[in-house]
């Protein structure tokens, strides 16, 4: 009978014996970590009676002509989706009252009538887009959500969420290389803010020194969710710092506030710094569009903040204090609700584009 082969030995595992005592391996440093400057605490601005007054007379203007929009759009004269601004003044008037009109550049997405208002646009062509007319600003083919003039340095109103953001980027891009000492203005929302085209955006800004303000406008709900349940980081100034790029919180309500921490913001960017990321705490009294219930929060939510925190309201206490009279803020939304009439007149008057424009600026050039 065979015998069974013999069982295969394994060679026993070497081990390097280890030295007695402690080790005299030496520990590799930490890399040095970089001096990162931080901006200035912004500062509540201190106006002048006229700024104040001027500050009042832009949010008033919006605040009524997206009075008059809502209402036009109850009518049937708007179509489409229509996005208000109201509740939200404080942010564009303070933020753009800072700016250089001649060379600073303002890029949004689609609720977006107040930007153009407070970067001094006409409230006839604006509300005439809103209408579909020939004599709107992109002659009536661009609507609420899509709105733009080069002229005025007005990039758009953007239907898609979070693509202005490196829209923006770019235009911060061609500022740089033509070094026109210009700044790019790129809003958000905090529905946008976890988009990943915007944190590729804050990449290149950042390694490239870009001159933008990335404007988070924190409304609280995005669509229809709180900030709260969307976002795991809900204080959303922080976005920034993984890129290095330093982020202020600021209270949106306030305009002196938005316009001490633009001061703050354009000072950074304008010393070559790169990027700055400004979160402003605000909130919409409407709901995301006209067609939308808003039945996720409480009216008593709402109010309370209207009662509590109304930009408007809070700068007519600035007004008084500064020794303006009831009579004189009357006399100006009188003014005010007159030019918001004349231009939903001069809307609906307007003649609605050719049939043929369909097939015009689809392209810059003919091909």
């Amino acid at each position: 009978m065979a015998k069974a082969p013999a069982p295969r030995k394994t060679p026993a595992r070497k081990t390097a014996s280890k030295p007695a005592g402690k080790s005299t391996a030496r520990k590799s440093a930490p890399p040095p970590q970089p001096n990162r400057e931080r901006p200035d605490e912004p500062q509540r601005f201190e106006a002048t009676k006229e700024q104040l007054l001027e500050y009042y007379r832009q949010m008033l203007l919006i605040r009524r002509f997206e009075e008059k929009a809502g209402q036009l759009y109850g009518l049937g004269l708007i179509g489409g989706f229509c996005h208000l601004y109201i509740g939200q003044e404080a942010v564009a008037v303070g933020l753009q009252s800072a700016l250089d009109g001649d060379k600073d550049k303002v890029i949004t997405g689609y609720r977006d009538h107040g930007h153009m208002l407070a970067y001094g646009l006409d409230p006839k062509v604006i509300m005439a887009e809103l209408t579909g007319r020939a004599a709107g600003i992109a002659q009536g083919k661009g609507g609420s959500m899509h709105m733009f003039s080069v002229e005025k340095g007005f990039y758009g109103g953007h239907g898609i969420v979070g693509a202005q953001v490196p829209l923006g980027a770019g235009l911060a891009f061609a500022q740089k290389y033509n070094d026109d000492g210009g700044v790019t203005l790129a809003y958000f929302g905090d529905g946008a803010a976890n988009q990943g085209q915007v944190y590729e955006a804050f990449n290149m800004a950042e390694l490239w020194k870009l001159p933008i303000i990335f404007v988070i406008e924190n409304n609280q709900y995005a669509m229809g969710t709180s900030v709260n349940r969307s976002s795991a980081e809900d204080q959303l100034y922080r976005r920034g710092e993984s890129f290095r790029i330093p982020g202020l919180q600021v209270n949106g309500m306030d305009v002196l506030e938005v316009r001490g921490a633009a001061t703050v913001a354009l000072d950074w960017v304008r010393a070559g710094k790169g990027p700055i990321l400004l979160e402003l705490k605000t909130y919409r009294y409407r709901g995301h569009s006209m067609s939308d219930p808003a039945k996720y929060r409480s009216r008593e939510e709402v109010q309370s903040v209207r009662e509590k925190s109304d930009p408007i309201e809070g700068v007519k206490k600035d007004l008084e204090a500064a020794g303006i009279s009831e009579d004189e803020m009357k006399a100006i939304d009188k003014e005010i609700k007159a030019i918001i009439g004349e231009a939903a007149d001069f809307a609906e008057s307007s003649p609605e584009p050719d049939p043929d424009e369909l097939y015009t600026d689809v392209l810059v050039e003919q091909y």
